[in-house]
């Protein structure tokens, strides 16, 4: 299976005052198209900007990030821009829904910046809130939706661009259990459909929804488990 990340030494160094912050430090590591792929480590790791400069929402200082064989890390921000909206899909903790908007609403915006019309816009949104389960939901606002429904709001609006890979970052960090587990059932899902998931997760139960977890520590790639499940697997 070919990679659909590869990044190789990747550095990030913030500036503040006078003094550099490294947070990151040499990462390389490839992840294959298909792949679901937890990323833990504690806070200050590094896996946050780790997440970032994938996400097409900041650069490295230095070092490559290459996307689906395309090298992104030197890229503009126009050009950052541009990938961004046609090859990633976000899912954040907090949902990140506009509240003065239904679910149908919510999930159309990210086709606005590419100029689907607006019939098209509803249609395809209306599908992907079916794949998530909210079939009747479309019209409702965030405040008329639980936890769990608005996350899968957010995942719907995450996938309707047809993105090569999914962020999800603490995707169950505000719900409880059970609705946790029925989200990640859903990244499971979409997962099996080919999709790549890129996870961040402090949860190690959440994490073991993926095939392979890589832990960041003081900005460095401390572990990767991805051989050590595979080869569990064949046992």
């Amino acid at each position: 299976m070919e990679d659909i990340i590869l990044v190789e030494n990747l550095h990030k160094i913030y500036k503040t005052g006078d003094l550099d912050v490294h947070a990151l430090r040499g990462i390389s590591l490839s992840i294959r198209k298909g792949a679901f792929v937890s990323v833990m480590g504690p806070s200050g790791s590094g896996k946050s900007t780790f997440m970032n400069i994938i996400g097409c929402l900041d650069r490295p200082t230095s070092g490559s990030y290459f996307l689906e064989g395309n090298k992104v890390s030197s890229l503009e921000k126009d050009r950052l821009s541009e990938v961004r909206n046609r090859k990633i899909g976000f899912v954040f903790q907090n949902f990140n829904l506009l509240s003065r908007a239904s679910a149908v609403e919510n999930v159309e915006l990210p086709l606005i910046y590419n100029g689907t019309s607006l019939r098209k816009r509803t249609e395809l949104a209306k599908e992907a809130l079916a794949m998530v389960g909210l079939e009747g939901r479309e019209k409702h606002h965030p405040s008329q939706l639980s936890g769990g429904q608005q996350q899968r709001v957010a995942i719907a609006r995450a996938i309707i661009n047809k993105p090569s890979i999914i962020l999800a970052d603490e995707p169950t960090g505000n719900l409880d259990s059970k609705t946790s587990s029925e989200i990640m059932e859903i990244f499971k899902g979409l997962n099996e459909q080919g999709k790549t998931v890129l996870m961040i997760t402090h949860d190690t139960e959440i994490a073991a929804y993926a095939e392979r977890t890589v832990l960041f520590r003081d900005g460095k790639l401390l572990e990767d488990g991805g051989v050590q499940k595979k080869e569990a697997v064949k046992r």
